[in-house]
C-alpha cells in the first residue's frame, strides 16, 4: 500500500490563502525513529507524556502538541522540525498538481500561521484520528483542512 498523502489548500486569511501543499507521510521506520527522538527530547525537557501513551509513537507527540516542541532546545528541535518539513511539498500550479512539486522555498510561504498549520497537518496525516480518540492504521481517514486538535476525550499532558 502506498504512503498516504493529502493536498492542503490554505484557507487561513493572509498572503498564503489559496496556496496548495501536498503532505506525504514518512515511511514507517522513519516515522518511528522521528517519534522516538521527539518523545525522548520532550521527556528530557520536562513534558509529561503518560506511560500509556509512550508506545503510541507520533500519537504521543501529537497529544503533547506542536507547542510542546517549543520547550526543546533549538539544537534538539531543529532536526525534528526539518525532518517533519521533508513531508511538505509546494504545488505551484494547482491545475497541474503533479507538475513542479517541490520543497517549499522561503517565498512560497509568507505567514508563520501557514507553517504551523502545515506542521499540524504532517502530524495529523501520520496519526489520523479515530472516533474513539485513538490513532488509526493505514486504512484510516484524515481530518479536514483546518487544525482539528486532538479528538474528543483525549487528554493533553501537562
Amino acid at each position: 500500500m502506498a504512503r498516504r498523502s493529502e493536498d492542503v489548500v490554505i484557507d487561513l486569511e493572509g498572503r498564503d490563502k489559496g496556496r496548495v501543499f501536498r503532505i506525504t507521510e514518512m515511511p514507517a521506520d522513519q516515522a518511528e525513529w522521528w517519534a522516538m527522538r521527539a518523545w525522548m527530547a520532550l521527556s528530557k525537557a520536562g513534558v509529561v507524556i503518560p506511560d500509556s501513551d509512550t508506545e503510541q509513537g507520533m500519537w504521543a507527540v501529537a497529544a503533547a502538541g506542536i507547542p510542546a516542541l517549543s520547550r526543546l532546545s533549538p539544537m534538539e528541535a531543529k532536526p525534528l522540525l526539518d525532518e517533519m518539513w521533508e513531508c511538505v511539498k509546494f504545488i505551484p500550479d494547482p491545475t497541474h498538481p503533479l507538475v513542479g512539486n517541490r520543497t517549499p522555498m522561503a517565498q512560497d510561504i509568507e505567514e508563520v500561521a501557514t507553517r504551523m498549520l502545515l506542521r499540524m497537518k504532517v502530524l495529523q496525516l501520520h496519526i489520523g484520528f479515530s472516533p474513539t480518540g485513538g490513532p488509526l492504521n493505514s486504512a484510516g481517514t484524515m481530518a479536514g483542512t483546518s487544525p482539528a486538535g486532538p479528538p474528543a476525550g483525549t487528554s493533553l499532558p501537562h
